[in-house]
């Protein structure tokens, strides 16, 4: 009997080709590209060797003096970036980095004309920095695009300073899209058109002519490109912008949960279908998520009408929303969804308060209990003599890691001994029969892995164990 074998074709896919000059694209938006200069008074550093002086010696007055003139005198030390101008009244955008500490801001416009800048308004946090220049006629400028469509593989232009040496275009690809390098509100755009020291704060370009993104960083072993450089994208760039302008420093939302990525184990342990969404580890008191019933092990699925797919997600979701709104967001709670409506504080006034204190308390300290061997874990009641051993406050409840197997699972994920164990299976635990018992219902009802809300110097995070069979 004859088979039939299908054949699955891949998609043809027309590629889009090389422009053949990026002349005209390079001309039509250098003029909205600016080089910065910045200037800043510092104390001068002692620096070179100090002569050797016969103690009293008529020259040891001298050089001393000398030494010390040199030591109090201030030196003006520069610094050189790049930048681009977003409306015509002269709004320029560049990096924090670049104007960072400055007295003095001068802008030099393609046309060679030098302006005197004024900061509007710094975010550390996404490394941008907004200035404005006044001028007798209206300036040229660009406009930002959509970041989130830009694709690996397409082709993007740089325009900056490089090194100092004046207006310069690079071109190359998206290299990577989303790139993490430091901060909850990264959103990195990777290309390996060149980007060097100088181009700090200058645009990179989609062939439609629109920003993207804020030339940012580079990777590099020797200080120079080698095809690895990193712009924040414009959609994040865009937003900080406008609160900027608008009031001078930045208004992002605050929800008031610390979160943590959600991984297989864990979702298996929750009863996920798929390891997506941000577990809440901890809610701080008297925020907005406590407010609206949000607890610690919730899996928050969906903010404002749109999925969190990873934990990294979220607090670019919330520093994006209005100050003040109420938004819907769908959690996963004991195997069941459901909706809560928050309203958003502000997070640069809750900076301070947002550290997470302490776990869930309970009637009373518990009392001394048998150890119990659990997944490699010596388990015991938490003691006043551990409590100074481990540095552990008076009102944190749960049971204490005072021995573990070097080659249990639990050690591969990271617990160690003095660690406080605050929930097992989603529920309390105050001795550590609670925590055998919960192992024990765990495997009893198929389960493959269990939750453990785990706590280390103020720190509470989640940790899936597979269960040992």
């Amino acid at each position: 009997m004859a088979a039939t074998v299908a054949v699955a074709q891949a998609p043809v896919v027309e590629a889009r080709g090389a422009p053949d000059s990026f002349a005209d694209l390079a001309a039509q938006l250098s003029p909205a590209v600016v080089n910065i200069t910045t200037s800043q008074i510092v104390a001068r550093r002692d620096e070179g060797p100090n002569p050797m002086v016969p103690e009293g010696s008529p020259f040891e007055e001298f050089f001393k003096n000398f030494r010390d003139r040199q030591r109090q005198s201030p030196e003006r030390a520069t610094a050189l970036g790049s930048g681009f101008i977003i409306s015509a009244d002269g709004y320029i955008v560049t990096n924090n980095h670049v104007i960072e500490s400055a007295d003095e801001i001068s802008i030099e416009l393609f046309s060679g004309k030098n302006l005197d800048a004024k900061l509007i308004g710094t975010d550390p946090k996404t490394d941008i920095a907004l200035l404005k220049v006044e001028s007798d006629e209206p300036l040229p400028f660009v406009n930002f695009g959509d970041s989130d469509l830009a694709r690996v593989g397409d082709w993007v232009m740089a325009i900056g300073n490089p090194l100092g040496q004046g207006f310069s275009v690079t071109a190359g690809i998206v290299s990577a899209r989303n790139r993490s390098l430091r901060g909850s509100y990264d959103d990195f755009i990777q290309t390996d058109a060149a980007i060097n020291r100088g181009n700090s704060g200058g645009p990179l370009f989609n062939m439609d002519g629109q920003v993207i993104g804020v030339n940012t960083a580079i990777l590099s072993p020797n200080g120079g490109s080698i095809g690895i450089g990193f712009s924040m994208s414009s959609n994040v760039v865009k937003n900080v912008v406008d609160q900027l302008k608008d009031f001078g420093e930045t208004r992002r939302g605050w929800l008031g949960v610390r979160i943590q990525p959600v991984d297989p184990a864990m979702a298996e342990a929750l009863g996920l279908k798929e390891a997506s969404g941000a577990l809440v580890a901890g809610v701080t008191d008297d925020g907005p998520a406590a407010a609206a019933g949000i607890k610690g092990g919730d899996v928050i699925l969906s903010f404002d009408g749109n999925d969190v797919k990873e934990m990294r997600d979220l607090p670019r979701m919330v520093a994006d929303t209005k100050v003040g709104k109420a938004v819907r967001v769908v959690l996963f709670r004991e195997g069941k969804t459901q909706t809560v409506l928050v309203t958003l504080g502000r997070l640069e006034e809750n900076e301070v308060n947002a550290s997470m204190e302490g776990g869930p308390t309970g009637d009373g300290a518990p009392q001394p209990s048998t150890d119990a061997q659990v997944l490699g874990m010596t388990l015991s009641a938490i003691t006043p003599d551990m409590r100074e051993q481990f540095g552990l406050p008076d009102d944190l409840q749960g049971i204490i890691v005072s021995d573990m197997d070097a080659t249990s699972a639990a050690f591969e994920k990271g617990l160690r001994p003095g660690d406080v164990i605050m929930e097992v299976g989603q529920q309390p635990v105050a001795t550590p029969a609670d925590a055998e018992a919960r192992v024990k219902a765990a495997k009893e009802a198929g389960r493959t892995s269990i939750l453990m809300l785990v706590q280390r110097e103020g720190e509470p995070r989640f940790v899936a164990l597979k269960l040992e069979d």
